[in-house]
Formats: C-alpha cells, sequence, structure tokens
C-alpha cells in the first residue's frame, strides 16, 4: 500500500479483511498503519523506490493510494518492471492533474459537465467570470490536494485565486455553476470492464454549514437514501437507477475515451458529481480513491477487495462483475489540526484513540499522524483522523462517530458537527430530471 494517508489506513484494513491476502507492507504509512502492518520509510512518490521495494519484498500486487505518486508515474515505474499495479499511469493520471485534460476527454466522451474555460492569463479570467456569473468557481488546473477550489460570490475574491495561480506559474479552469447536491462515486476499472462501489457524499468546507475555505475533506457518509428513487430512462428505452446514470453517461464513456487515446485507464475513476435540476454533471475526477469517502464506503464493503484490486489490476474483472454489502450505513468524521487547511500545526500529544475504538461501531482511522521520541501519538498533518461510526441506520452511525470523536483530544483540534445532517433532516431532495427531447 504506497501511501501516507487516511485513505491508505481504509485501504490497509479493507485488505486485511480479506482472507485471500497473507501479509500487507505499506510505504511509509504513517502511526496508525504502522500499529497494523509493517511500514516502509519509502518516499511514495519515488519511483525507482517504490519498484525496489516492491521487487525485494515480492509483492504480488502494489496498489498506489495518493494522487501525487500516479501524476508522478509510480505505477509506469511498476509495471514496466512487471509488477500488477492498482493505479493508472502517469498519463492516464492527466484526469485528475490536469482539469483542462478532464474536460477536452468529457467533450471528446459526450460527458455531461459544467461549462469551462481554460485561463492562462487575468484578462481571460475576468471575462470567463463576467460569462458564466456569480456563485464564480475557479479551480487551479494541476493538483491541489483538493484546496485548489474557490467557490464564491465574490468576483474580486474569484479573480484573485485565479492571479495567485498564475503568479505560481500555473493555470486555472473557470466553470458554470452546477446547482444540487454533490455525491462521490468509485468506479473500479481493469481498462475496459467497469465495477461501481456505493455512492457517497462527501463535506468540503472546514466549517459547519459549508461555510470557510474548501479542504480535502471533512467527513462523509453512505449509502445515500435521497438518492433512491432518482432514475433517467435513456434512449434506448432503459430507465437506469443513479449508479447506472453515471456509468452509462459518465464512467464508460470515459474510460473508452481513455483506451482510444491508448491511454487505458486502470485503478479507481473518481466521478465527483452534481446532481443538478438537469441532470447528473460532472463536477471533477480523481485518479484514486477519494479521502475522506473510502473511510466509510469501505467499511460496508463486504466483497474481499484484495482480489478485486488484484483482478482490476491485472484485467480480469469481468463483465458483470458484482459487489457484496454490509447493511446498514457509514458516516466518518475528520478531526484536524489547529489553523488546517492553512497552516496546520503539528506536533501535539493525541490521546484517547483506544478509547473511541473500544465504542461499538467505531474504527479510528489514522492521516497525519507521527510519534514523538517518547513513543506517544502526535499530529503530522492537518487532517488527522477519521472516525468512522457504523449502524443500522443514518442517525446510529452518526451518533456512534461522534461519540468516538468525543474521546478523542489535542490542543486546538477541530471537527464539524453537521456531518449528514442535512440528510437526518430530510432537507436533501432530488427530482429525476426530465428526459430530454
Amino acid at each position: 500500500m504506497v501511501g501516507p494517508g487516511g485513505r491508505e489506513h481504509a485501504i490497509v484494513r479493507a485488505l486485511l479483511r480479506d482472507s485471500s491476502v497473507t501479509q500487507v507492507h505499506a510505504a511509509p504509512g504513517n502511526a496508525g498503519i504502522a500499529r497494523d502492518v509493517t511500514c516502509h520509510a519509502v518516499d511514495a512518490s519515488d519511483g525507482a523506490a517504490v519498484t525496489e521495494l516492491a521487487q525485494r519484498e515480492s509483492y504480488d500486487l502494489v496498489v498506489v493510494g495518493p494522487e501525487a505518486p500516479l501524476a508522478a508515474g509510480v505505477s509506469d515505474a511498476l509495471r514496466a518492471a512487471g509488477i500488477p499495479v492498482f493505479g493508472p499511469s502517469k498519463d492516464a493520471a492527466q484526469l485528475e492533474a490536469s482539469k483542462a485534460f478532464a474536460k477536452d476527454v468529457m467533450a471528446a466522451a459526450g460527458v455531461p459537465t459544467a461549462q469551462a474555460v481554460h485561463a492562462a492569463d487575468a484578462e481571460t479570467a475576468a471575462a470567463a467570470l463576467d460569462r458564466f456569473g456569480a456563485p464564480y468557481v475557479v479551480k487551479d488546473d494541476g493538483l491541489a490536494a483538493g484546496k485548489g477550489v474557490v467557490v464564491t460570490s465574490d468576483r474580486d475574491a474569484a479573480l484573485a485565486h485565479a492571479q495567485a495561480c498564475f503568479s505560481a506559474g500555473g493555470t486555472v479552469v473557470i466553470e458554470e455553476f452546477l446547482d444540487g447536491p454533490e455525491v462521490s462515486l468509485f468506479v473500479l476499472s481493469d481498462g475496459q470492464n467497469l465495477v461501481p462501489l456505493s455512492p457517497a457524499q462527501d463535506f468540503k468546507r472546514i466549517f459547519d454549514n459549508d461555510e470557510g475555505p474548501n479542504t480535502g475533506g471533512m467527513g462523509a457518509y453512505t449509502p445515500l437514501d435521497w438518492l433512491q428513487g432518482y432514475t433517467e430512462t435513456g434512449d434506448d428505452g432503459v430507465t437506469r437507477d443513479f449508479t447506472g446514470i453515471v456509468m452509462d453517461q459518465v464512467a464508460r464513456p470515459t474510460v473508452e475515451e481513455m483506451a482510444r487515446r491508448g491511454t487505458p485507464f486502470i485503478g479507481v475513476l473518481y466521478c465527483g458529481l452534481a446532481v443538478t435540476s438537469r441532470g447528473v454533471r460532472v463536477v471533477e475526477f480523481n485518479v484514486r480513491f477519494g479521502d475522506p469517502e473510502t473511510q466509510a464506503v469501505l467499511e460496508r464493503l463486504e466483497t474481499p477487495l484484495g482480489q478485486l484490486l488484484l483482478d482490476a489490476a491485472t484485467g480480469e474483472l469481468g463483465a458483470s462483475r458484482q459487489l457484496a454489502w454490509r447493511d446498514g450505513y457509514a458516516v466518518d468524521v475528520v478531526l484536524a489540526t489547529q489553523n488546517y487547511p492553512d497552516s496546520p500545526r503539528k506536533g501535539d500529544v493525541v490521546t484517547g484513540v483506544e478509547e473511541a475504538e473500544a465504542l461499538e461501531g467505531v474504527a479510528v482511522l489514522h492521516a497525519g499522524t507521527s510519534t514523538n521520541d517518547d513513543g506517544a501519538l502526535v499530529t503530522a498533518g492537518g487532517r488527522v483522523l477519521a472516525v468512522v461510526g457504523t449502524g443500522g441506520t443514518l442517525a446510529e452511525a452518526v451518533e456512534r462517530a461522534y461519540a468516538g470523536v468525543e474521546k478523542i483530544s489535542w490542543d486546538g483540534a477541530q471537527h464539524r458537527s453537521d456531518i449528514a445532517a442535512k440528510a437526518l433532516a430530510g432537507h436533501i431532495r432530488v427530482s429525476s430530471p426530465e428526459r430530454q427531447a
């Protein structure tokens, strides 16, 4: 398992539940992952170092977790050495590494998404802002760990974000604002065959009520009851549910277009979606499991993960693969450090993790953690832990997650108190779109 974060800890835990998996190692991992498996002090983005480790340890499969190693070509280095790897090539990873590239692929594949302008200067950016109007959506074209997006009604703030990206040598994509709730759907791909996981919803803003700056994600939950009954009838006369719509209109055309370009997509395509009044629209693509949705989604996955990822890596998913899920709901709440997402404070001693994990239906997954010279658990990144609650109802899962959160503390810890609150209150409603003539 390549990577240091909460997503990687969730994947490690799921791999350990697979009876066909005899051993799991991680590189570099974190303090929580190190409690579960052997960790190696290897730079996750160093393809040569990761490949050397894989050859030395004779791994049957390497799973690349974060986007940075994928964009750096770590999967390419492993494949060149003949090692099965779950994760797209550097070229295919451009779906996340360049939003302009992703827009080009979607246009070629006929995938529904927001109108957009790729801007490299202030004049172009200003014109695009005026064309689309408020709320303004400005995205750093490159990788920004989920924090390169500004959505604001303040035109000056939108233009300032664009200028900051230009000053750093980058470009931006300016989009029309998409109304409606957002949904994340992970789709596994072996380059040809596809398997969807369970839709989830995450919470990007740092503060309650979706206020404050964007983060990498402050919590998530699954499944989404409010999507039940959302259907659309295609030109073929077949009525599809939400997941079927996304597979038919988004995932499959995108993977087919990538194959047509000679860059087959092998790994997980993260479809970030808006359920708008006009139908499903793509907000963004990622080329890896999303964090923190993975912590909730994998908690419910009953299908053995190791064999599933190996089959994706080796072209063996099959055309009609079905996944099994545990009954009930999963919710995770992210605990972050003081000053996150701006300049997170590190080195604070964390207490209460064991007490939280002792609670029924509670798991604690580590992200930005380390140990100090005394062996105590300390903060080592912006997002430190994700507390996962599971239960027979969404309310029970939420209650358990927050009961775990209450056991954990450190100086300056912060978290949102409203994960899944709108869903619980029945405030999220979507209507199936009318079929277009």
